[in-house]
């Protein structure tokens, strides 16, 4: 069996590293994998091709920033992408994410009507049911059920659109474009985006979750002892926020009201920040900026007493999984499907953006902590091998091959 996964990055960021982790799934069950990507680096000892140029991906980002029309650009890159599909000739076809500047939509899925592929499609964020948006939860929009009029967020939100708002017009050309695919199936990370896609005009696809899976010989617990001393942070109890990217979104005036009440003998540890934010962080707050090493973040998972995660928009963070197969509890708020990974003994869920129910959580673990082994039993089920096994069992299945 044949698999082609399609993405924007192959081995870079959260959605890269999960791309590749089911392509070594898939050659350890002596199937066939190849990853075609749109920008960065692949890593070494994966079979992978980059199509397009960062030339073409600069004629797309101005066609979104000009002309609101993000993922309808970049036709001949897309043209020349196909041909080289129907060369390999793949079996099943996976998509991620197929927005970041890339590919035009509409291209490649007529060919993907045409072709009659089985095609799987994880869906990652919320863009491939909105005229816009790849997240809407933090600013409560619900227009992507009806049809995106009237959007107010296109200069402020990803994929950003400084002129022409081309909002409601890109969701009748997604609509048309992603809907009619015969052997279409819709993978989620989450319970909470099964509902929404559910609700959305992709509702008629089949629908299967597969939560995100954790290198656990990578994410494991680890003795914190030298890393508080080099640190300072002896005594101290110590609270962890991870992100990509520090916004608002992601949570970071939070963290910032979170150190003028807690008390002394409480550090805040943030990984990810850029240098601006580095500069004006309060003196009661550590910060780093992001860091690519997977060890490294695990030496901090398992230094921590506690992970925070107060992001306000999400669908299934990794993050969680990654504090968790480290041996540390989480506490995070109840937004999208971020509650979905924990349980009542590893961690704790206060309501979306309630600081004073995330502050009194804190003390309230730090009080009564979860155990490591509490952490490590939730964590077994998102252990890599086994929730990507459960993508090779479906492109089993949807070829007739069983599981």
């Amino acid at each position: 069996m044949k698999v082609l996964q399609i993405s924007t990055v192959c081995g870079s960021g959260s959605v890269g590293r999960i791309t590749v982790d089911i392509y070594h799934t898939l050659k350890s069950c002596g199937d066939e994998g190849l990853i075609a990507y749109g920008r960065r680096q692949a890593p070494e000892g994966v079979e992978a091709f980059r199509f397009g140029s960062d030339l073409d991906m600069g004629f797309h980002v101005l066609s979104t920033f000009f002309r609101g029309e993000h993922g309808f650009a970049s036709t001949g890159q897309t043209r020349k992408f196909i041909e080289k599909i129907r060369e390999w000739d793949p079996d099943v076809i996976h998509l991620h994410n197929i927005h970041g500047f890339i590919l035009q939509v509409e291209e490649l899925f007529s060919y993907l009507k045409q072709a009659g592929k089985p095609v799987v499609w994880t869906l990652h964020d919320c863009w491939p049911y909105t005229g816009h948006c790849a997240f809407y939860d933090y600013t409560g929009c619900d227009q992507w059920k009806t049809g995106c009029k009237h959007c107010r967020e296109y200069r402020k939100t990803y994929p950003y659109a400084l002129f022409c708002n081309h909002t409601e017009q890109n969701y009748v050309r997604k609509k048309a474009a992603f809907t009619g695919v015969k052997n279409l199936t819709i993978v989620t990370p989450s319970q909470w985006l099964k509902g929404q896609v559910e609700q959305s005009f992709l509702k008629d696809y089949p629908v299967v979750v597969i939560p995100n899976g954790i290198d656990q010989s990578v994410f494991h617990p680890k003795d914190g002892t030298a890393l508080r001393q080099k640190l300072g942070l002896e005594g101290k109890y110590v609270i962890l926020g991870v992100a990509n990217v520090w916004e608002r979104r992601k949570g970071l005036p939070a963290f910032l009201k979170l150190a003028e009440k807690l008390p002394a003998s409480m550090q805040i540890i943030l990984i990810g920040l850029s240098k601006k934010q580095l500069k004006n962080l309060p003196s009661n707050v550590m910060g780093l900026e992001r860091t690519e090493s997977a060890q490294e973040l695990a030496d901090y998972y398992s230094m921590a007493d506690v992970f925070v995660n107060a992001t306000l928009e999400d669908n299934f963070p990794t993050t969680n999984l990654e504090a968790l197969s480290c041996g540390t509890p989480v506490i995070t708020y109840e937004t999208g499907g971020s509650p979905e990974s924990l349980d009542e003994k590893c961690g704790r869920v206060v309501p979306k953006g309630d600081e004073a129910a995330l502050e009194h959580a804190i003390r309230e673990e730090a009080a009564c902590p979860g155990t490591t082994e509490d952490c490590l039993q939730r964590a077994a089920y998102y252990k890599k091998q086994d929730r990507f096994m459960d993508y090779v069992k479906l492109y089993h299945r949807l070829t007739g091959q069983g599981e």
